[in-house]
């Protein structure tokens, strides 16, 4: 049976696409298990490596920001990768790159060139890119009601392995040092098996592809309604265009206030005494706040609304700001309770941006856009792990947290503007 004979057995019936959807998310969840340990070690050891080769310290942020640097040219090529052959090829090919550039980090680290490890930090960010839109994988064949669950099921499986790499820094030193490698770069070790295990999984086991089979639902749908659905078309792409735009500004605000704080807590704590161990207990916990509230996020965005989770995110990273201009450095305890909420809000944030840009779109552009989209994502975080490093060292870590307070509490005023454009709308369509 061809290809298309496949898609039009799935065109045609609800309950094999029902069957395929939960599929679909099945292969999204193992491959996020993997994936989320392959997040840890650019977080957790990779300003540290930079400043053990360099003793410079406004250089700390440069492995945030290259690897997300990286991960920005890479959002761009598996969002097209993706519209053109579908997420199981766009997905795996953008895993398995990122693999490449871990395993390149540990070279080039052995080797002692800064050249050579900055080029390896630009193409292991690809890893956190496919990561990061792996989210919309699962959320092809889901309804409307169903959207923000479905990209809160793909960050809840991130949770496992990216919670337990931070933990893992001090068992994977001993591994590296077994084997002859540095230390500190036994996680790299472990991000470049678990990226290539991700992107294998979406190569042998997302087929049929969701996002294919959708985009033949949808053609199926225009051709049965062709006469009647131009004139809804033009106007419907007219009122998303905003709600694009919304949803790109959350994803960009959110992200980028979460990298710049997040980049330099490790090198703030080791300031104040933290040993790495204490480091890697935050950031795990963190990473914990980043993607676990997802268990009741995506139900609470589906059910209370869109906007209301943007407010809710806005205060949250506001809060965690504060927090982290203020607490001891040294804190284990406080810090954590800081860069938990930091990572709440980060979920909040991404998880009702994702659903506005979803709502927003067709499923004909739809992979397009969201790589568009996820590129100024990626550029929010390269920005703010560059812009983090020379804030510190010239202004300390409390201005970046109070930066950072205020460019979150800048999503709340975004969120009353859209209601009142959309209220606007509304009244001049009656």
């Amino acid at each position: 049976m061809s290809r298309r004979q496949d898609y039009s057995y799935y065109v045609n019936s609800e309950e094999a696409q029902k069957q395929l959807y939960k599929r679909s998310l099945l292969v999204v969840i193992i491959s996020q298990i993997f994936s989320g340990a392959g997040l840890a070690a650019g977080i957790t050891v990779g300003s540290l490596i930079i400043q053990e080769m360099t003793g410079n310290e406004s250089l700390a942020g440069m492995p945030i920001a290259l690897s997300t640097f990286g991960s920005a040219l890479s959002a761009y090529l598996v969002g097209r990768l993706s519209q053109r052959y579908g997420r199981r090829f766009g997905l795996g090919a953008g895993f398995i790159t990122g693999g490449i550039g871990a395993f390149g980090v540990i070279l080039a680290t052995m080797s002692g060139s800064l050249a050579i490890l900055f080029i390896f930090l630009f193409i292991y960010g690809a890893g956190t890119s496919s990561n990061l839109q792996a989210r919309y994988a699962g959320t092809d064949l889901a309804n409307k009601k169903q959207r923000a669950t479905a990209v809160s099921v793909a960050l809840v499986s991130t949770t496992i392995g990216a919670v337990a790499g931070p933990n893992l820094v001090l068992p994977m030193g001993y591994v590296a040092d077994f084997i002859g490698i540095p230390s500190l770069t036994g996680v790299f070790l472990l991000a470049g098996v678990a990226y290539l295990l991700s992107g294998l999984t979406f190569l042998l086991f997302l087929n049929p592809d969701p996002l294919l089979v959708a985009r033949e639902i949808e053609l199926a749908n225009q051709k049965n309604q062709e006469e009647s659905s131009e004139g809804q078309f033009i106007q419907q792409h007219t009122a998303n265009r905003m709600g694009i735009w919304i949803g790109a500004i959350v994803l960009v605000l959110s992200h980028g206030v979460m990298v710049a704080i997040m980049t330099m807590t490790p090198l703030h704590m080791q300031h104040h005494g933290a040993e790495i161990s204490g480091i890697g207990i935050v950031i795990g916990l963190h990473i914990a706040g980043m993607y676990l509230p997802s268990i009741f996020t995506g139900v609470l965005v589906d059910r209370i609304g869109r906007p209301a989770m943007v407010i809710a995110s806005g205060v949250t990273l506001a809060t965690a700001g504060i927090l982290s201009a203020y607490v001891a450095g040294g804190s284990i305890l406080w810090m954590s309770v800081a860069l938990i909420l930091l990572g709440v809000g980060w979920n909040f944030g991404l998880i009702s941006g994702t659903a506005i840009v979803i709502d927003s779109t067709d499923v004909l552009t739809r992979a397009k856009i969201q790589g568009t989209i996820d590129v100024f994502v990626a550029l929010a975080g390269t920005v703010g792990g560059l812009v983090s490093g020379i804030i510190v060292a010239f202004s300390g870590f409390s201005m970046l947290s109070f930066l950072g307070t205020y460019i979150s509490l800048l999503l709340i005023p975004l969120i009353i503007w859209m209601r009142y454009k959309q209220r606007n709308s509304s009244a001049q369509t009656a």
